[in-house]
């Protein structure tokens, strides 16, 4: 950025920020400085920013673009002070502050922390740049944080870059701004840059509201909508909407829907934890007469279809219920609270049933056009019913929302029959269909989604529908039931279902005319921002990259599930196997914060946790053991390897401490059996035992590791010798030293004890040269189940063997992830037989640790457990053979880490980029023969057990190794 545009932008960016405070700019709307091309690409398979909605800006989605650092987005704030304290001139590449968090999020509404963490990162890209010192302010005036602060931390000389608010107990419904100045490495003194928070309830004694509800017989299938007038007495300065809701809701004022969310509140324990959401609906209200409408779904609240997860007898069963209060400022400063009570009314609407398991039926006749406008005559509508609160727990909801991501037009249509069609979208994914169509009135029209088709070319629920019990054909599985009005071209889309699907057979019991674009589908997930991306030669990998990511994304509704269509659960298993790649390609702390916050309500006192989270009860006898629900303590570690952030795993040590406890409790030799085993196997199955047993080893390390971190030095030393114990009663029953085989030698067996430590490190060349033998036994071909395929890559790659795990990632045929891709896979399958007669869901992630290990086994990228949160780096590159070219980057806390290398005959060129304020050990493997160069110039190395070592600082570097 020139300096003189400088000069004159960052002072009237620090006015406009003032005027958004203090009410002057228009209601609704922030000021911002953009990027000057204001490029933000949609689409997370390029690993960018995702276009911002008002209201929920993906600031720091991407970071990709901040190694230009002219393109960082955030607010730049200049004190307003005497010429003594303004600050040195700005190198020419603008360095600063960026990306600028609260909570892991942009600009949050409604936190309910005491103690918010503020995380930036440091936008500068020359050679060696750091982080020297820092300085936070926090003030409820934006006039005011640069000279009265109401908190400051002062000057640290810390590299520290996450730092929570210790400062005066925040209060309720206050928007707080804050800023950070960083000092680098030549100790000038960066500008400032600035951003906000708001807080929410804090205390559920704020809520104003009351529960209401239409009743409270749950066997009534219409949902249903409620409303009320008020009027604004006077101009309105902002207004939030804090609404909690026991099942799913949507919510309009003056008939236009509050934000973009999909599927809220997010599914919880609900007697246990209520979740409640915040809207900034400042620009929905207007001066005098207004109206409230929110229209009520069942969710996982009030279940009302049946399937062997028993959900419809969850404790927690209710009527849908909410509790909402309308917080209006107005200019001159009063504030009015609008909220939930017997002046409200309520009606059924033309959502005559819903379920989040099976699908959504509409009848458009009974439509109220108007309902939740100012004018509508509601006099024939009911009195609402008072209503306990679902929980006592009552907190804000703070992660990424479920949206209607990507919009995915049909591929192709066929008409079958004078009544039915069948629409392809070309790919699988988890989400919805919108359809449009005209019709007379009362024409039934039936949409069922699948996955794939039958011989006739309709559409097949068998491999789907297995665990559903219907009590009656009322409640189809999958299919949505639309009833037209006749009232001209139509459209239906559920608001209180998704599904997982590629084909969508349409039928009609009238004449209707459809085309190819009269059906579009929507990828629904959490938005989480993508914060990888992976291009290499071989095509093939591209793809199964590209298919996991799918799978990943279908896989997350505010908690991860198995599949979207046959389940939706929140198998443990699948997350833990499934935690690095979605760290690795998505920035999802606030969903893994939720859901372990879930795995603390679902513990049992004695430690035991069910295998599926959340759960109505289901689980706690079956599908748990070490090898599932160590999600308490491998999700945990992995979030704080990843983001170097203590606070989940602080949250969940003594979770974590008394499971591993109750696991101590029934295996006292050292050695475990209870467990589900390497799931879906090929054809070798290992013992649950062996299985089980390592990963009771990883959660007693776990433990350990995090009460070292934490001070407690007692159980260091308890449960470090814990893990000696388990690892030698491990070693004892199942290595043969002689040989360096474990048990029968099968993969999983051999990979396992490699992967999670187990394997003497004496023996560890041994055990891996076996695991090489019995892959080329196996032709280079899978034989592992779900547990084997955390470890078989990851093994090899780790201990010597890289090329040979890249011969089986990159396999074609079958047993194999490419045998999926090459049969027309675009997510993952959950059986390697794609002809299987059971367990063969096609969008399923717990085989997904292939999309991690593309970051670690070729591109070596990894976190530094010494440095967390890649402030130190490892990259660990492999140029393995039948590989061009392979690129990998992963936006960390810090910024851009790349790791790219490309092979020009027989000389290897490795790009590498380490974010400022960070570092990185490169760990090269090459030839006796082959040398590393930097500009032409020989690179001295240390030699160690993990290759040739050569430390470097920020800034990007070329290698040739020749």
């Amino acid at each position: 950025m020139h300096s003189t545009f400088r000069n004159l932008v960052f002072p009237f960016t620090l006015l406009c920020f003032a005027a958004t405070a203090r009410g002057y700019a228009p209601a609704g709307r922030e000021v911002l400085l953009t990027a000057p091309d204001n490029s933000c690409p949609h689409s997370w398979a390029d690993s960018e920013v995702l276009s911002a909605a008002p209201g929920h800006r993906h600031a720091a989605a991407g970071l990709h673009a901040l190694a230009a650092a002219h393109k960082a987005a955030a607010l730049q704030v200049v004190p307003a002070t005497n010429t003594a304290a303004t600050p040195k001139a700005l190198p020419d590449n603008n360095a600063a502050p960026a990306a600028l968090k609260c909570e892991h999020l942009p600009t949050p509404l409604g936190i309910d922390a005491t103690h918010p963490r503020l995380s930036w990162l440091l936008a500068d890209n020359r050679d060696g740049a750091r982080q020297t010192a820092y300085q936070i302010r926090v003030a409820t005036d934006s006039l005011t944080l640069a000279t009265a602060p109401l908190w400051t931390s002062g000057k640290v000389n810390k590299a520290d870059m996450l730092v929570a608010y210790t400062g005066k107990a925040l209060q309720p419904f206050t928007r707080y701004y804050w800023s950070v100045e960083i000092w680098d490495n030549d100790g000038r003194k960066l500008p400032a840059t600035g951003s906000w928070f708001e807080t929410g309830m804090v205390n559920s004694y704020n809520w104003k509201g009351a529960w209401i509800s239409d009743g409270d017989n749950v066997q009534v299938k219409p949902a249903a909508n409620f409303r009320k007038n008020f009027i604004a007495a006077k101009s309105i300065q902002s207004a939030r909407a804090y609404i909690a809701v026991a099942g799913l809701y949507e919510l309009y004022i003056n008939g236009q829907k509050a934000g973009n969310h999909r599927l809220d509140p997010m599914y919880t324990r609900f007697d246990r934890r209520t979740l409640y959401v915040t809207y900034d609906v400042t620009h929905l209200l207007q001066q005098g007469q207004n109206a409230i409408g929110v229209m009520l779904g069942n969710g996982w609240y009030n279940h009302q279809s049946t399937a062997v997860w028993n959900f419809h007898n969850a404790p927690w069963r209710g009527r849908p219920a909410f509790c909402m209060d309308l917080r209006v400022t107005y200019t001159d400063g009063s504030v009015e609270t609008i909220t939930t009570g017997k002046d409200w009314k309520t009606a059924p609407g033309p959502i005559v049933f819903n379920s989040i398991y099976t699908a959504e039926h509409y009848d458009a006749r009974k439509e109220q056009p108007g309902w939740n406008t100012t004018g509508f005559d509601d006099s024939k509508w009911q009195q609402v019913m008072f209503r306990s609160a679902p929980s006592k727990n009552i907190v804000s909801q703070q992660l990424y929302p479920i949206e209607n991501v990507e919009e995915v037009p049909a591929a192709n249509m066929t008409q079958i029959n004078d009544s039915t069609w069948v629409y392809d979208l070309g790919r699988n994914i988890a989400g919805v269909s919108k359809i449009r169509l005209s019709g007379a009135a009362g024409t039934v029209v039936k949409l069922k989604h699948g996955e794939q088709l039958d011989k006739k070319g309709f559409v097949d629920l068998s491999n789907i529908v297995v665990h559903y019990r219907p009590t009656d054909d009322t409640d189809p599985f999958q299919t949505d039931i639309f009833t037209l009005s006749g009232k001209g071209e139509e459209t239906f889309m559920p608001r209180f279902n998704y599904k997982g699907f590629q084909y969508v057979e349409v039928s009609s019991n009238k004449p209707v005319k459809l085309t190819k674009e009269s059906l579009t589908g929507y990828f629904m997930h959490s938005n989480v921002p993508p914060v990888g991306k992976i291009n290499g030669s071989d095509t093939m990998i591209n793809k199964l990259w590209w298919a996991t990511n799918n799978a990943y994304l279908s896989n997350l509704f505010g908690y991860p599930t198995d599949c979207p269509q046959r389940e939706k659960n929140g198998w443990t298993g699948d997350a833990q196997i499934a935690i690095e790649t979605g760290l690795y390609n998505f920035d999802a702390i606030t969903i893994y914060e939720k859901w372990l916050a879930d795995h603390r309500d679902e513990q049992q006192p004695n430690g035991v946790l069910p295998s599926i989270i959340p759960t109505g009860g289901w689980g706690y006898e079956w599908g748990n053991g070490p090898d599932w629900t160590s999600t308490i303590a491998i999700i945990p570690w992995n979030i704080y390897l990843f983001y170097g952030d203590t606070t989940l795993l602080s949250a969940s040590y003594e979770p974590m401490r008394r499971y591993v406890d109750h696991i101590t409790a029934i295996s006292p030799s050292g050695l475990t059996t209870w467990g589900l085993g390497d799931w879906v196997p090929v054809k070798s199955k290992s013992p649950v035992e062996f299985t089980s047993s390592a990963y009771y080893y990883a959660d007693a390390l776990i433990v350990a590791k995090a009460a070292k971190l934490f001070g407690n030095n007692t159980d260091y030393e308890k449960y470090s010798a814990l893990a000696t114990k388990i690892k030698n009663a491990f070693n004892t029953k199942y290595l043969n030293t002689s040989t360096g085989i474990y048990g029968e030698g099968v993969q999983t067996e051999q990979s396992v004890a490699l992967y999670w430590g187990l394997a003497p490190d004496n023996i560890k060349s041994k055990v891996a040269a076996k695991l090489a033998e019995r892959l080329a036994a196996d032709n280079f071909h899978l034989d592992v189940g779900l547990l084997g395929t955390k470890s078989i890559l990851n093994a090899l790659s780790e201990n010597g063997y890289a090329d040979v795990a890249y011969k089986v990632a990159a396999q074609r045929s079958f047993p194999s992830w490419g045998w999926w891709i090459m049969n027309g896979a675009t997510t993952l399958f959950e059986n390697w037989d794609i002809n299987a007669s059971s367990d063969l869901s096609r969008n399923h992630i717990m085989f997904g640790e292939i999309g991690a290990w593309m970051y670690k086994g070729i591109a070596g990228i990894k976190p530094d457990e010494a440095a967390p949160g890649f402030k130190n780096i490892l990259l660990s590159p492999n140029f393995v053979a039948g590989l061009d070219r392979f690129e990998a980057s992963h936006e960390s806390p810090y910024g851009t880490v790349l790791s790219a290398w490309e092979r020009n005959g027989d000389v290897i060129s490795y790009h590498v980029t380490v974010p400022a304020n960070a570092s990185a050990d490169i760990y090269f493997h090459i030839s006796p023969k082959q040398k590393i160069y930097v500009n032409d110039k020989p690179v001295i190395t240390q030699t160690t057990d993990k290759g040739l070592r050569y430390q470097v600082t920020a800034g990007t570097k070329t290698f040739q190794i020749k």
